[in-house]
This record gives structure tokens, C-alpha cells and sequence, in this order.
């Protein structure tokens, strides 16, 4: 009975509200772009639209780590990924601006398409390797010109509690543009909204950043090597995840 008023809840309010909020919010965003082309205040609607979804959602929301980031400093911040509910997680809560690298297939969506392209975002063209390579490049010029970017190099959502292996795309950025690369594990989120559900379930995420991967002149990292050390970090910090019933509770951010 629990099971069956909460699916109730999602169809009925939460997924609605998600409708109605991307759409007022995306419209926002496009009238942002008229008057500012950085792109800066873009983020901040984008920002709110992921704080509004996850207070609709009745998520919780703690970061940790963040005090391992310089604010003078462009990233490459690479993440696992769960669910779609990552995105607006990710726009609502991290502690700084980002532009995204995405599969080109979200800028036909519209409202969301509209914003990426208006605001500065990335696609990525992996059915097309020439593209890619492209897309790669003008990454990495953006990161050296002081954007950082954020990418979910297991290239979709999980399905199970595996890591997919990981595409070597944020490795390449950082290395071509000399930047650090930053491991984030994403933890709750499939509970929230798992995979091809329409199911919005009230819980709890985490948001851990682990120390940046140094990846300038001094370092020689393949992106493979680079990518594999990526991956063994985003495990080492999914594992280490604070129980929110624990003591270590200065990080938390709840809304």
C-alpha cells in the first residue's frame, strides 16, 4: 500500500512538476541568454531548476570534499551515473560553475536542448568518431579559458552497482588542456529514480570530490592510465561514503 501511494505521489505531483518546472525554467533561461552570452547566468537558472526539482523530489542532498577545490581553478570533473535525476543534482549542487559534456541526443529534447545550446554546453557525437575527437578539442580549449566542464564517463546511466568501463573522453580533456581532474561519486540517486522507472521515491544522495588528479606538463599519463586511476577513485570514494546517522556531518547540505 506504502509502494502503491508513492508511485501515486510521482505520476500525479512530482512528474508534473518536473514538467512544469524544466518548462518555466528552460524558458528563463533562454530569456538570460538575450541579455548575458557567458553563459554565467544561464548556470545560476540552471542551478535553481536543479534545487527547485530536488526539494519537488524531497531529496536530500550532502556534499563532501569540496574544500579539495581551489576557486581559481578550472577542472575536468568526472562522475559515475545512476539516474537521470544526476544532471539537476549536479547543476543544483556543485559548489561552482561547469559547462556539461553530453550525448548530442539531450539537445533535441526541448527547453533542456535550448538551454544546453543557449548556455554553452557540449555535445557529443559518439556515433560519429571524427566528431568526438572534435568535441574533445574544444573541451579542452574551453577548460583552458578557464571553464570547467563536467562529464559522466560511463557514456549512460547503470544498471547494477558495477562501474561500466569507463570512456577515456575526460582523461583527454584534462590532459590536452593541462587541467586536474576531479573524481566525484554520485551515491542514492538510482534509489531516487532508477533506471526506465517513472518512479520518484523521497531520499537521501551524496555528492563526494576526491583530491584532483594532476594531470599538467610534469605528469606522462596516458588516458587510459588516466582513466583507470579515475575509476579506481570514484569507487575508493563511492565506498567511503559517511553514514548520514554518523558523526561527520560538517560537510552536510540538506535541502
Amino acid at each position: 500500500m506504502r509502494e502503491a501511494l508513492s508511485l501515486l505521489r510521482s505520476v500525479c505531483w512530482m512528474i508534473p512538476m518536473l514538467v512544469g518546472i524544466t518548462s518555466v525554467m528552460g524558458f528563463l533561461s533562454l530569456l538570460s541568454s538575450l541579455v548575458d552570452s557567458t553563459g554565467r547566468l544561464q548556470h545560476r537558472v540552471a542551478s535553481n531548476w536543479g534545487r527547485m526539482l530536488m526539494s519537488v523530489f524531497m531529496v536530500q542532498v550532502r556534499l563532501t570534499g569540496a574544500e579539495n577545490l581551489s576557486p581559481d581553478q578550472a577542472y575536468v570533473f568526472a562522475s559515475n551515473h545512476f539516474s537521470l535525476i544526476d544532471t539537476p543534482l549536479m547543476f543544483g549542487f556543485m559548489p561552482r560553475q561547469f559547462r556539461i559534456l553530453a550525448r548530442s541526443g539531450l539537445w533535441k529534447i526541448p527547453f533542456i536542448g535550448w538551454h544546453l545550446n543557449r548556455a554553452g554546453h557540449l555535445p557529443v557525437h559518439r556515433e560519429n568518431p571524427r566528431l568526438a575527437v572534435r568535441n574533445i578539442a574544444f573541451a579542452a580549449e574551453k577548460v583552458r579559458a578557464g571553464r570547467s566542464i563536467l562529464v559522466f564517463p560511463e557514456g549512460g546511466r547503470r544498471r547494477g552497482t558495477t562501474m561500466r568501463r569507463l570512456k577515456t573522453g575526460a582523461a583527454h580533456i584534462a590532459i590536452q588542456s593541462g587541467a586536474p581532474l576531479v573524481p566525484v561519486a554520485i551515491s542514492g540517486t538510482a534509489h531516487v529514480l532508477s533506471p526506465g522507472s517513472l518512479h520518484l521515491r523521497p531520499g537521501r544522495v551524496d555528492v563526494r570530490f576526491g583530491r584532483p588528479l594532476r594531470t599538467g606538463s610534469s605528469d606522462s599519463w596516458t588516458a587510459r592510465e588516466l582513466t583507470d586511476r579515475l575509476r579506481r577513485e570514484i569507487e575508493r570514494l563511492a565506498a567511503a561514503q559517511p553514514s548520514w546517522d554518523g558523526e561527520n556531518r560538517e560537510s552536510e547540505a540538506t535541502r
